[in-house]
């Protein structure tokens, strides 16, 4: 590759997830790069194992930025343009908020690796203000009018992005949709490598996820409350007493749990249980690596990694009659799933191939 100068932009590094995986594996093709983000943790930091330069933005310095740097959403946009990033000759933006809007020169390529564009103000907006009790009084003026401002800013910022690239067909639609622009797909890197199936499964369904509205923990815990089937639910979030007040004796709670307790929860367990509507979805590919079926919503990124009838079941709707349903099908079929099919399956979304195919792709844009 041509020797150039890098920066990545990623919109904050606090909390590790799909969006935080990707950028370090943008970091291990480009390891001399600086990193510029609005805010960062330096635990987070280490943990990923990140050894670039970070260049925060002024809002690392604000009151609670750490922990509540959601409150700061009206200031982000601002904090990004100021930025300079006149000396590098690529800028690689991560964005699933605001770092696709940096501002660079004409003798620059930015090219964006787009988580999505900002779901709570495009697709989830009406969703998002009734989950948050912001449909009514002076709040929800106050949201409504900075949500108008950041779309106004989203679709203008986007004629910053010489390059998309969309971690998904799913986002990639959505891309088209509100900006107007065609990306091409390239799908995030999951450490299939990490996960082994188990000897033997147990009789327990499994959810791993964050436990917030849209992640829709509620309605699979309200689901096997009426099935009495045992169900695992590991993860933490706003929702947690209120998964626990719902949960009857054949649900556990346990909460958030190091990644080598997941991944043997996840190997012995009958299905994993996947009722969100995701970008892409890392936890069902983690799911099908480690020889375990997926009962998914038919919709967003799962229905790229996911096959029917081959690694998973499908439910058509966001609902308890819907994914009752699936569940009851998925004891009826569960022996026609082979544990080598769900192995290869995952094995397309590997780390390897996204930074193959990542680097590719830059290569092919500064020849």
């Amino acid at each position: 590759m041509i020797l150039m100068k890098v920066a990545v932009v990623h919109d904050w590094i606090v909390n590790i997830g799909g969006a935080e995986k990707v950028l370090k594996a943008i970091l291990e093709i480009f390891p001399d790069a600086d990193v510029y983000t609005l805010v960062y943790l330096k635990n987070t930091v280490k943990k990923l194992g990140i050894e670039s330069k970070i260049y925060p933005s002024f809002i690392n310095g604000l009151p609670f930025a750490k922990e509540k740097y959601s409150y700061y959403l009206p200031l982000m946009p601002l904090a990004v343009e100021q930025f300079d990033l006149s000396q590098y000759d690529l800028v690689i933006s991560s964005s699933h908020c605001v770092a696709k809007g940096i501002l660079t020169k004409s003798y620059q390529i930015h090219v964006c690796y787009c988580h999505t564009p900002m779901r709570y103000i495009w697709d989830l907006y009406f969703s998002y203000l009734k989950d948050q009790k912001l449909e009514k009084g002076i709040k929800n003026i106050f949201v409504r009018l900075v949500f108008h401002y950041l779309r106004m800013w989203d679709v203008l910022s986007a004629n910053r992005v010489d390059y998309f690239i969309a971690n998904s067909q799913n986002v990639a639609d959505r891309i088209k949709k509100i900006y107007r622009r065609d990306p091409v797909v390239i799908y995030p890197p999951v450490d299939v490598e990490l996960f082994s199936p188990s000897d033997k499964k147990e009789d327990y369904f499994i959810v791993l996820s964050r436990l917030v509205p849209y992640k829709k923990v509620d309605l699979v815990v309200e689901v096997f409350n009426d099935l009495k089937l045992p169900l695992l639910v590991i993860g933490d979030g706003e929702d947690m007493q209120k998964i626990k007040k719902m949960a009857r004796e054949n649900i556990k709670i346990l909460g958030w749990q190091e990644d080598s307790v997941v991944r043997e929860y996840l190997s012995k367990a009958q299905a994993l249980i996947f009722a969100s509507e995701e970008d892409f979805g890392i936890v069902p590919v983690e799911a099908q690596a480690c020889g375990t079926p997926v009962i998914a919503y038919k919709r967003g990124g799962a229905k790229e990694t996911v096959i029917e009838g081959e690694t998973g079941i499908f439910f058509e709707e966001q609902n308890g009659e819907s994914l009752k349903e699936a569940v009851l099908r998925f004891l009826r079929e569960k022996d026609s799933f082979k544990k080598e099919k769900l192995i290869e399956n995952a094995k397309r979304f590997s780390k390897e191939r996204f930074k193959i195919e990542f680097k590719s792709y830059i290569e092919g844009i500064i020849k």
